[in-house]
């Protein structure tokens, strides 16, 4: 079994401490895992993308080619749509559905929910919010990552939850109870596998 998962965002927003926990998930089962060179997180507000490679067997390339990877989880909308060239037919795009506008030109949300609807496998939702109402402010990028984690298939959620616990154990054990919060809170989003909000 093998899992490609393209990983984006804006630096700052976190989507490195995701690659960090399927890292730590994927080396604690033992799997092969293949991680390309990440772009972009030099500077905050830049755009940051990685190849992210699972299997269980040997690898022989960190990047993922076009048309393969099984799943884009994307802490925004237009990053996410900037990627779907490398999906294959059947992938999934896991998204935050708020913009982060952080360029002059940025495209109209409205024109981004349309592009993310051509797509038949897409779980989106206000990431943001949901942590916000559940007071986990700076735990968004868990959320998504428990929104992603019924599609990352080759590890399980235990096995996720369990790197959360040691990927955050040195920032306190409120740290990660409110990661891990975060987390289920998004596997729950995800149960309703919703289009992008209007």
């Amino acid at each position: 079994m093998k899992k490609d998962i393209i990983l984006s965002g804006v630096g700052g927003q976190g989507i490195l401490s995701i690659a960090t926990v399927i890292g730590e998930a994927a080396i604690a089962a033992g799997l092969h895992l293949k991680q390309a060179e990440v772009h972009g997180m030099s500077q905050r507000g830049g755009n940051v993308q990685s190849d992210l490679r699972l299997s269980d067997k040997p690898i022989f390339s960190d990047l993922i080619p076009r048309g393969q990877a099984d799943l884009i989880i994307a802490m925004e909308p237009m990053e996410a749509l900037r990627y779907v060239q490398y999906l294959h037919r059947d992938a999934w795009i896991v998204t935050a559905s708020e913009p982060f506008v952080n360029i002059p030109n940025y495209p109209d949300s409205a024109r981004l929910k349309k592009s993310l609807d051509t797509f038949p496998n897409v779980v989106s939702r206000n990431i943001e919010s949901l942590a916000k109402e559940a007071s986990l402010p700076k735990s968004a990028n868990m959320v998504l990552l428990g929104m992603a984690a019924p599609h990352i298939a080759i590890l399980t959620s235990e096995q996720l939850r369990a790197a959360i616990g040691r990927v955050f154990a040195r920032k306190g054990d409120r740290v990660v109870a409110d990661n891990l919060k975060a987390f289920d809170l998004g596997r729950e989003a995800a149960k309703q596998e919703i289009k992008p909000e209007s």
